[in-house]
């Protein structure tokens, strides 16, 4: 008799929600979601014939440091699904979508935290996925670095960033075959070149300006289950 075998993983996620104005649709599709999102990706694994040991959530909700200074980043530790998933739906119900100034935002400091989240590197089978939600390109790394909240360790440029999500022959902050990068932003300033250039990225390209308004919760349900 065969006997039905199962791939299971642990699986890392780090939410990048650009969280100014124009992205109020998608924030509310994630926030009426989150409660439901643990138990939805589980769905759709176990008709793969996979099953998640483990899923861990960190939310990084950016703006732009010069307009928003103390409120250009925020950023939390991993929340353990679905233990906290109270706690997480709190935390993603918190975020307002307002502020961001001009219309290039900091999302490539948000990508900075992302790569460097502590990730769980000990387990054999493992995906550690970095989600981006924004309708804005981006400012040169180091734009908003005259501001006091500016993070002191952030890399100095693109080619520094680049280094840390590392590639085939150079290691970076996170695991070379777990690492998923998946964009829903334009095809704009150094996210088309993420896209481009870096290794293991999904890029679904929204509309600049319009807030991410053609995603649907599936769509992003399907997208991230295909990258586990």
């Amino acid at each position: 008799m065969q006997e039905n075998f199962q791939m299971t993983y642990n699986v890392d996620m780090v939410f990048c929600i650009d969280a100014t104005g124009s992205m109020s649709p998608v924030i509310n599709l994630v926030k009426k979601n989150a409660l439901n999102f643990y138990n939805d990706v589980q769905t759709v694994m176990d008709k793969k014939g996979k099953v998640i040991n483990s899923l861990r959530i960190r939310v990084i909700a950016f703006r732009d440091y010069i307009a928003d200074k103390a409120d250009a980043m925020l950023v939390t530790d991993f929340f353990e699904l679905p233990r906290q998933e109270e706690e997480f739906a709190r935390c993603i119900n918190s975020i307002r979508a307002e502020g961001g100034g001009d219309e290039p935002e900091d999302g490539l400091e948000a990508l900075g935290y992302a790569i460097r989240s502590k990730w769980n590197m000990e387990a054999k089978k493992k995906r550690q996925i970095i989600v981006v939600w924004t309708d804005a390109s981006n400012h040169e790394l180091g734009y908003g670095r005259s501001q006091s909240d500016y993070p002191q360790k952030m890399a100095k440029d693109f080619s520094e960033l680049t280094s840390w999500w590392g590639n085939s022959q150079m290691e970076g902050y996170i695991d070379q075959s777990a690492k998923r990068l998946i964009l829903f932003a334009p095809e704009a300033s150094y996210w088309s070149e993420v896209a481009d250039n870096w290794e293991n990225v999904i890029h679904c390209p929204s509309q600049a300006g319009k807030g991410v308004a053609e995603l649907d919760y599936h769509q992003i349900i399907d997208t991230i289950s295909n990258t586990i």
